[in-house]
């Protein structure tokens, strides 16, 4: 059966991302727009306009044009927002890249979404310069200063001449970040500016006790597309962001303090450490309002704890960057009353099935199954990857989440489990045949596979199972492998050797079989 949401329609966005946001902006003035916490400089709303038309004038007399794409590369900061948005302007489409990638991550991903220009900052400056090497680009600039290097403000032109620029909403790409598949290495996501700039006024639905004063912690990367949905929306709804470049516990309660923040968006981890480190003693959080986790599951019991600690509502919400990116949240007025462990009801527009993943048939309420989605933030399809989009995305429009949820009489939603293997570090996805592939680079092992088990704090992490091809090779030696090869996040963190990998006889492995040996061997 097909579950609808229980919320009326909104309407189709019928404005590019950047004009949603930018006309909200010109509106709030002098207000602020975005705070560094760090250095405390701020940019206004009227700023923050100022700024992305500049540099919007100055990209186009440069020569980029609608249809190009620029990549992003960095951690948290003002210049963000306004890269991102002068790219839009100009209908350049953005590919986010990950501040922890190595060179060579990097350089697959400038290469397959085709990326002319990158931009990133000097403290990041000679990977970026050598993926941008490796992979052909044209230019390479910095948000901020670096002797022999342009920047963005070297490039804006105040008062430039803005193009005239035709959009087809549904087409035209706003970003493209990659996502890693159930097993594939990660692909460009192809998110439209009507399927983003209508996602927003979905999510923008469930805020019906938002405040016009509200101060939103900006700590998630904004890489990732769970940050592009807090800037946006928050900026589109006059709030003022408050950014930090990355979650550090000390300088993120000082701010939440200082900064008199009253949302706040998170991980699990932020929430673990929200409700029992000892050093939230004594920080003042009565001005938080509500804490939204989504990413990765969050425990309902930890949920709770913090929130009786902080003395604020705990919620979680569910979407993926396939979908722009939510697609089920808890309304305001109903945090503090919706059942533990429930990621909320569809948004507007929204509708589900849940899916046997034995059977294909439809399973009922109260029944788990795969959870299929569909609405207008549902994404283009991966880039470049028509069969893979199609394996994603039915001919119905269905995307098929890979996720196990249920509904319950009411039409809460919960996740439930995975169908699909990809693992799920303190939020950030690794897919596991990417570290297979570093592994089996390896002339010291014989094969591999890679599980994600739970550790002493909860975290899902990277394991190993390895068939050695050197007798001699240790624990030590394979995950020091790995970490030379990936970004610190993807890093193997347990390692298992094996006589033999489990694998079907079309040569898939069997990671089911996998994960009931560690259950066995955890009872």
């Amino acid at each position: 059966m097909v579950f609808t949401s229980p919320h009326p329609d909104v309407a189709l966005s019928t404005k590019p991302v950047h004009q949603v946001v930018l006309d909200a902006a010109a509106a709030q003035g002098d207000r602020p727009a975005l705070i560094d916490a760090l250095s405390g400089t701020t940019l206004s709303y009227s700023g923050l306009v100022t700024s992305v038309q500049a540099l919007a004038a100055g990209l186009h007399a440069e020569g980029l044009r609608k249809g190009d794409v620029l990549a992003l590369h960095g951690p948290n900061s003002l210049a963000f927002p306004v890269v991102l948005l002068a790219c839009s302007r100009i209908g350049v489409t953005v590919t986010t890249l990950n501040g922890l990638s190595t060179a060579g991550e990097m350089a697959v991903q400038l290469r397959d979404s085709r990326a002319r220009w990158m931009v990133t900052v000097s403290a990041l400056l000679e990977p970026a310069q050598q993926a941008a090497a490796e992979a052909g680009l044209d230019v390479v600039l910095v948000c901020d200063t670096v002797d022999g290097v342009r920047s963005i403000t070297d490039v804006a032109v105040p008062g430039g001449e803005l193009p005239e620029v035709g959009f087809d909403l549904d087409e035209d790409l706003f970003v493209l970040p990659y996502s890693s598949g159930t097993t594939a290495r990660p692909k460009g996501v192809m998110l439209s500016h009507r399927s983003v700039a209508t996602n927003m006024a979905q999510v923008q639905s469930a805020w019906d006790e938002a405040e016009a004063d509200d101060r939103v912690m900006a700590v998630l990367p904004f890489f990732h597309i769970f940050g592009i949905c807090i800037l946006l929306n928050f900026l589109s709804a006059g709030a003022t962001l408050v950014v930090l470049p990355r979650f550090e516990l000390d300088t993120f309660l000082r701010t939440l303090e200082k900064e008199r923040i009253t949302r706040l968006y998170a991980v699990p981890p932020i929430v673990l450490a929200l409700a029992k480190h000892p050093a939230v003693d004594g920080v003042d959080t009565s001005s938080l309002r509500q804490i939204l986790c989504a990413a990765a599951p969050l425990d309902a019991e930890l949920a709770n704890a913090c929130a009786a600690r902080l003395g604020c509502t705990v919620v979680q919400g569910y979407g993926m960057t396939e979908t722009s990116p939510g697609t089920q949240l808890i309304l305001d007025s109903e945090a503090a009353t919706a059942p533990a462990g429930t990621v909320g009801r569809l948004l507007p527009n929204t509708e589900a099935r849940l899916v046997d993943t034995g059977t294909g048939e439809d399973v009922e309420v109260g029944q788990p199954g795969e959870l299929w989605l569909r609405g207008p933030q549902i994404m283009k399809g991966y880039f470049g990857r028509p069969e893979e989009t199609s394996a994603t995305v039915d001919a119905d429009g269905w995307l098929h989440t890979g996720d196990v949820a249920v509904i319950d009489a009411g039409g809460w939603w919960y996740i439930v489990d995975r169908v699909k293997e990809l693992i799920k570090y303190k939020g950030y996805q690794v897919p596991p045949a990417e570290l297979e592939a570093v592994l089996l680079a390896s002339p010291r092992i014989a094969d591999a596979a890679v599980i994600g088990v739970y550790d002493e704090n909860g975290d899902e992490v990277p394991k190993a199972f390895v068939v050695r091809a050197d007798q001699t090779l240790t624990a030590d030696e394979v995950m020091a492998h790995v970490a030379a090869d990936v970004a610190p996040y993807k890093k193997v963190r347990r390692v298992e050797f094996v006589e033999a990998i489990p694998k079907a006889a079309s040569g898939k492995i069997l990671r089911r079989e996998l994960r009931d040996r560690e259950k066995a061997a955890a009872s």
